[in-house]
């Protein structure tokens, strides 16, 4: 990298890893704990790109960004966080930052962000700052995992660009919010959010009463695969039809939409209308490390609303974080709500989360749990991939590598849960949440060997 960088935090550790990470890297740095320094250096015609916390001693971060837009509209500012809401995200989407990324954040990823940033002229301001509405704290769209970090990036590009959404996962995993928040950050925030279910749209006068409600605001189509096909016809044509006031589309979906096309569940003509940007909310169980921080936030919360302070011991933190959660956030924040008032005592023990987690399904730990050695799943898997790119020695592996990784992983994961339903590929499909179809085409492709036999209890 060529080019001088303006590295603005608080801590003086990050100052220093930076300092040295980007010098190393071929840059000149200049690294301050003051946003009063930061602007002064840019109006004096420092530095290429700036990488700058949000919380400061004397200021906030995003709101400098106009400031600098102003002298400088040319110099990318890429942004870091511990604030890890997807408000920040969009606050930050909508001051015009080049970039965005959560604290504790992963080095190598911000050195390649800062290179694209040297390379790449900032784009011109178009909103501005003053007119993001305040922050609703009430909003349990948390996390800082990266799923829920590109989830929220994806959300601030997608809000005011005026095509359908369909935003996709499990119950509980809050897909409603994310259509929430789409709407009450978008252009369109002071016109009605309306939700609609099939039932609204069976009668003839239906769209037309639906319409009439909207008026040109934003339209949920609520779990769209419960939709009959006529049903399905009536949003096509809505969906086509000219007028002056037409609401944005979104859609949500707990099923696999593109299966659920293949096999006659849905219209082919509904999907490609609605798929315009997709949005997938990642089940809690993919994202582990969140589900402290959402517990600390519904504990939070309980107490505003009048429960006693609560906290979890530390074991009792370790059962929450490697519980399955098959009701996902939902799920989380009831038995939140529930051991804040049961709770004998200020600190929440272990006994008392698996009393509550005991009148729950799903009790085994998560995937991503640790196992007998200690590791991590997630962590095997890094550390394989690492010594296989260590292998290729300065050479990088030979293209394709993305199917070829997802292939190695794929066809054991079949293999085994195929021999633990002992070949029924009807179990075997349920139990790795695909359809039946979807099963039989990856063991056609993968070659893989079904043997039915009884199962050995």
């Amino acid at each position: 990298m060529d080019g001088t960088v303006l590295v603005a935090d608080d801590d003086r550790t990050i100052r220093t890893v930076l300092t040295q990470a980007l010098t190393r890297a071929g840059c000149k740095v200049h690294a301050t704990s003051s946003l009063t320094t930061l602007l002064r250096w840019v109006s004096e015609g420092k530095g290429d790109v700036v990488i700058s916390d949000v919380m400061m001693p004397d200021g906030n971060g995003l709101e400098m960004l106009p400031k600098i837009a102003q002298d400088r509209p040319d110099l990318p500012v890429i942004v870091i966080s511990a604030q890890n809401t997807i408000m920040t995200a969009i606050q930050a989407a909508e001051a015009e930052a080049y970039d965005y990324l959560p604290k504790p954040f992963d080095l190598p990823d911000l050195m390649k962000r800062t290179a694209r940033a040297l390379e790449t002229r900032r784009r011109a301001p178009s909103v501005p700052v003053d007119d993001v509405p305040a922050e609703d704290g009430e909003l349990p769209l948390v996390g800082r995992t990266p799923a829920m970090q590109a989830l929220y990036r994806l959300v601030a590009r997608v809000m005011n660009a005026d095509i359908p959404v369909l935003i996709t996962g499990e119950s509980g995993t809050g897909k409603s919010l994310i259509a929430r928040a789409i709407h009450d950050f978008s252009d369109r925030r002071t016109l009605p959010f309306v939700t609609v279910a099939a039932a609204d749209l069976r009668e003839l006068e239906g769209p037309a009463r639906v319409l009439a409600r909207v008026k040109g605001g934003t339209l949920l189509l609520d779990e769209i695969a419960d939709f009959e096909d006529d049903v399905q016809a009536r949003i096509v044509r809505m969906m086509d039809a000219p007028g002056e006031h037409v609401p944005r589309f979104m859609a949500t979906s707990q099923a696999d939409l593109a299966a659920a096309m293949e096999e006659g569940g849905l219209r082919r003509d509904l999907y490609y209308r609605l798929t315009g940007a997709t949005l997938h909310v990642p089940a809690l169980r993919e994202r582990v490390e969140d589900i402290a921080l959402l517990a600390e936030h519904f504990l939070a919360r309980a107490e505003r609303e009048g429960a006693p302070r609560r906290r979890f011991s530390e074991d009792a933190e370790e059962l929450v974080r490697l519980y399955s959660w098959p009701g996902n956030v939902r799920q989380l924040e009831n038995a939140v709500r529930r051991l804040s008032l049961t709770s004998r005592a200020e600190e929440i023990s272990r006994a008392e989360v698996e009393q509550v987690l005991g009148d729950q399904p799903g009790t085994e730990p998560v995937l991503q749990g640790r196992g007998a050695d200690g590791e991590k799943l997630s962590a095997s898997v890094a550390r394989h991939l690492r010594r296989y790119f260590d292998l290729h020695g300065a050479m990088l592996p030979p293209p394709g590598l993305y199917q070829r990784v997802l292939r190695e992983v794929e066809a054991p994961l079949i293999e085994i849960a195929l021999d633990a339903t002992g070949g029924n590929q009807a179990k075997c499909a349920d139990l790795l949440g695909i359809n039946r179809n979807t099963l039989r085409k990856k063991v056609n492709d993968l070659e893989i060997r079904v043997t039915r036999r009884r199962k050995l209890m």
